[in-house]
């Protein structure tokens, strides 16, 4: 039954994708759309997720060969988001800003300063351990958004957390709520939050992802 349901869910993506974009469908372009679809699929599955973001690069490589314009206009709708998020996220501008192609965050090795940071890639993979945080101020605001991400977020009882999360498609995973395949949201607060000095605030929006946020 799950599996019947997935594919129905890709068949509904794919129907909507070619609504809206028939005119600029091609042979290739077709390909590419059931390549990123099955992609999405082996992500839901979680049985090789690293195999499903393969495909999806496989995929977003072919409509960038076809439909650059398209795929700039993409890109520009994405970063032009970011920059008015970040706006908002951070009006005093107090904080590190980084905008690239590809990012690799490893901040669940060893001990790291968390202080306000916004960040925006086309492909990013984030890992991040709050237990390991040596905090500036008392309060912190980290935000990831992007094109694809991949994100494994481990959560401390040290700090007041809050977390909002889209993903347009893919998953998000909150422990044993899970959201998958299309607009997937999830708005999380600590249940200590007003309690604690140190509050952090993350947001992470992407077009395609896989969020997973452990409590601990």
């Amino acid at each position: 039954m799950d599996r019947h349901r997935s594919l129905l869910a890709i068949g509904l993506i794919g129907l909507g994708v070619f609504i809206i974009f028939g005119q600029w469908l091609s042979f290739f372009t077709i390909v590419a759309f059931l390549i990123l679809g099955y992609g999405i699929y082996m992500i839901r599955r979680g049985d090789d997720v690293k195999v499903g973001y393969i495909l999806l690069a496989i995929g977003g490589g072919i409509i960038l060969l076809n439909h650059l314009m398209l795929v700039i206009a993409i890109l520009m709708i994405s970063l032009g988001l970011y920059y008015a998020k970040m706006k908002k996220t951070h009006p005093q501008g107090n904080h590190v800003q980084k905008q690239n192609i590809t990012s690799s965050i490893h901040w669940d090795r060893d001990p790291w300063t968390l202080r306000n940071t916004s960040m925006w890639h086309v492909l990013g993979e984030v890992n991040i351990d709050l237990s390991l945080a040596m905090v500036e101020d008392q309060n912190n605001v980290l935000m990831f958004q992007g094109i694809v991400g991949d994100i494994d977020l481990i959560v401390s009882e040290d700090y007041g957390v809050e977390i909002e999360a889209f993903v347009l498609f893919g998953q998000v995973d909150l422990d044993e709520e899970k959201e998958t395949g299309m607009l997937n949201r999830i708005y999380w607060k600590s249940p200590n939050y007003e309690q604690r000095d140190q509050k952090v605030k993350i947001i992470i929006s992407y077009l395609v992802g896989n969020v997973d946020i452990h409590l601990t």
